[in-house]
Parts: structure tokens; sequence; C-alpha cells
């Protein structure tokens, strides 16, 4: 009995163990044959914002002084005093350099004594002027009381007297024309004696050699003694003193492609970048040649760069920046939210129900880095600035917004 009773209890037992057995297997195969929830794709978005929008060029060129030239003698002679070197800054009408011309000094000397014998005989001849002035107006009186008696007493006085005195007015009035034409003769020749010294004066005034404007001695060509030619004779090869450059101004000279040459207007804004100094500076549109050549295609224009601190020196390399077009308060997207499909434009939106949506767009105002909406999207819509490749219309997907410098950055 209590054998029958142990096989009993055994038997139960193993079918209770394969119960169990059978039980886990099942429940191991349901769960193996369950489906996994499908993972949310993440987007990154950026929401359409209002913002101002500018277009700009930027072109490259070197900085020039406004003016530059070499200061040339215009009468030849010897540097006596030379009063400037390399980097020395003057201003508008300094005396640079004295010259000594000994001709024109001696050539002064001599007209200065040419102007005061012609005073001398200025002054005889107004004395002489004056003798036969005073002789013609006795003798003209003289003929004058004789004519008259004669008429109120005939043959009281010989006709013969009267003729006689009437020849002597006549030649007396020909010596005081004769007086006043010597006069005036020496009066001229004193005139052009002066004139002849203002002109000597003049060129020896050449001798000062001064500053034609503001600006730094960048090279010197003479020293003490050197002989100056005349820089205004062609068969010689005169030598310059000095090269003057105006340094508080500078010139930025930039070609415009013929794209953008109607956006160019004078006295239009330039940010002037100066890489090796790591600075920028105001600038503004001076002057244009308003004709594209025809090799190039390309606008001379100039842009005007003040240097008030002296802080820019010639030949630095510069950008000059300049605005084309701006807008204010415009909706714009980031440039790379926008795709263009079928030569269309078109943006990827993610909607309010986390659901993918393509929406053309239609576009205005394009920037480096932001393109104006003008139609398809709305303030505040999230359009999607990540990869879009294997995106399609009415996914769900999860909106991460992202800083677009950041996401610039990333890339």
């Amino acid at each position: 009995m209590n054998q029958s009773c142990c096989k009993l209890i055994g038997i139960a037992s193993l079918a209770i163990l394969a119960a169990g057995l059978i039980s886990c297997s099942r429940g191991e195969t349901a769960r193996a044959n369950e489906t996994p929830q499908a993972a949310t794709l993440v987007v990154g978005v950026t929401p359409v914002r209002r913002m101002p929008l500018e277009r700009r060029l930027t072109l490259s060129s070197e900085l020039v002084p406004f003016q530059e030239i070499d200061v040339y003698a215009k009468e030849s002679g010897f540097v006596q005093k030379l009063n400037v070197d390399y980097g020395s800054r003057v201003k508008k009408g300094q005396l640079m350099a004295v010259l000594e011309i000994p001709e024109l000094q001696a050539q002064l000397q001599q007209d200065q004594a040419t102007i005061d014998s012609m005073a001398q005989q200025v002054t005889h001849a107004d004395h002489e002027l004056n003798r036969v002035e005073a002789q013609h107006t006795v003798v003209h009186l003289q003929y004058k009381r004789l004519a008259t008696v004669a008429e109120s007493k005939p043959g009281l006085v010989a006709q013969q007297e009267v003729d006689d005195w009437q020849g002597k007015d006549l030649a007396a009035e020909a010596q005081v024309e004769a007086s006043k034409s010597a006069f005036e003769s020496v009066q001229s020749q004193l005139a052009v004696a002066k004139a002849r010294l203002v002109r000597d004066q003049a060129l020896y005034d050449y001798s000062r050699i001064t500053a034609p404007f503001d600006g730094v001695v960048t090279q010197r060509y003479a020293n003490l003694g050197t002989l100056m030619q005349a820089g205004t004779g062609s068969s010689t090869q005169a030598l310059p003193l000095v090269r003057l450059s105006q340094d508080n101004l500078f010139r930025l000279v930039i070609p415009v492609p013929e794209s953008y040459v109607r956006f160019i207007r004078i006295g239009d804004p330039v940010e002037v970048r100066v890489p090796a100094l790591n600075r920028s500076f105001p600038g503004k549109v001076a002057r244009f040649s308003v004709d594209v050549k025809e090799d190039t295609r390309t606008m001379h224009t100039e842009v005007d760069v003040p240097n008030p601190n002296g802080v820019l020196i010639p030949g630095m390399y510069a950008e000059a920046a300049l605005t084309l077009e701006r807008k204010n308060n415009v909706l714009a997207i980031p440039l790379q939210a926008l795709s263009q499909e079928n030569n269309s434009s078109a943006v990827y939106l993610a909607d309010a129900s986390r659901k993918i949506e393509v929406r053309p767009v239609t576009t205005g105002l394009q920037t480096s880095g932001y393109v104006e909406i003008l139609s398809g999207a709305a303030e505040g819509d999230q359009v999607v600035i990540s990869d879009r490749s294997g995106l399609k219309p009415g996914e769900q997907v999860r909106a991460q917004v992202i800083p677009v410098q950041q996401y610039h950055n990333e890339e």
C-alpha cells in the first residue's frame, strides 16, 4: 500500500514538472512571436521667423594711398637744405628742401637794378614833361593875347607877329606831346622791369620745395649738395627729391562684376576688413568708372577708407563687403532648409501632428545663410534643417529644435 502511494506521488510530480516546462516554452514562444514597437525618427527643425536680410558682395584688393606723387624741382639747383627723410610726416605747405640757384639770385639783383634805373628815368621824364608844359603855357598865353588884340583892334599888331607866336604855340604843344610819349614809354619800361622781377622771383621761390598735401615721405632720392634738374624739361632725366604719399585717406580699388553693377551707388557704406590687423574699418563708395571693361567684364570701383590714426599701411590686403540689397522684417529660413525639386523650391515641415509635410514655397532675397520666403510657409512653422534624404510625406517624427549656428558647426 505504501509502495503504491509512493509510485503515484512520483508520477504526479513528473506530470507537474512537465506541465511547468510546457508552460515556460509556450511563454517564450509567445514573447518571441511578439512584434517590437517601431522607433520614432528624430529630426532637427528651426522655426520660420522674421528678420532683416541683406545681400552682400565681398571683393578683395590692396589699399593704396589716396594720392602719391614724386616731388620734382621746378628749377635746377643744388640741394642746400633737406628737412625730410624716410618716414617724415609733413603738412601741406611745409618746407621740405631749399635749393641754391646762383643764376637766379644774380638775375634778381639785375632786375632790381633795372627797376631802379627805370624809376630814375621816369622821374626825369616827369620833370621834363612839367618843363615843356610850363613853356607851352607861356607861349600859348602870349599867342592868345596877340590874337585877341589883333581881332579887337585891327592894325595895332602886325599879322606876321601873330603868326609867329601861333607857330611857337604849336611847336610848344608838339614838345608837350613828345614829352608825354617819352614819359609813358619809360613808365612802360619800368612796368616791364617790375614784371620781369616778379617772374624771376616766382622762379626763385621754387628753390623752396614745399609739400603739396599732408602725407608721409616714403622715398628719398636726393642728399645735400645733389644737383636737382628741373622736372619740366623732357630732354633730361630729372631726379625727384622725394616720394610723398597721403596716408590719412586710402583708396580701395575693386573690380565689381557686371552682374552686380546695377547695385552700386555713390555713397553706399562699405565694411573694409583688414585680415592682417584683424579689424574692420568704415568706408564708402566714392567713385566708379560707369563702364564695364570688355576683357574682365568688371567695373572699376573705388572705396575711400579714412585712416585718421595711421593704422593702415599702403599695400595691405583688404576685403570690401558691399551691401547690395537689404530688407527688414521679412519671413526667412536657413538656406539649408530649402530643397530644390523639379526646378521648384520646397521645405519639409514637421506639422502639429508630428508628421512630415512637403510644401512648395516661393523665395525672394537670398543671402549666404538665409533665404526670404514670400509664400508657402508662415511664421512659426517648424522647417527641417537636418538630413532629409530619407524622409517621406506623412512620416511620423519627433521634432527637436536645433540652433542654426550649432547645426553649421556640426557640418
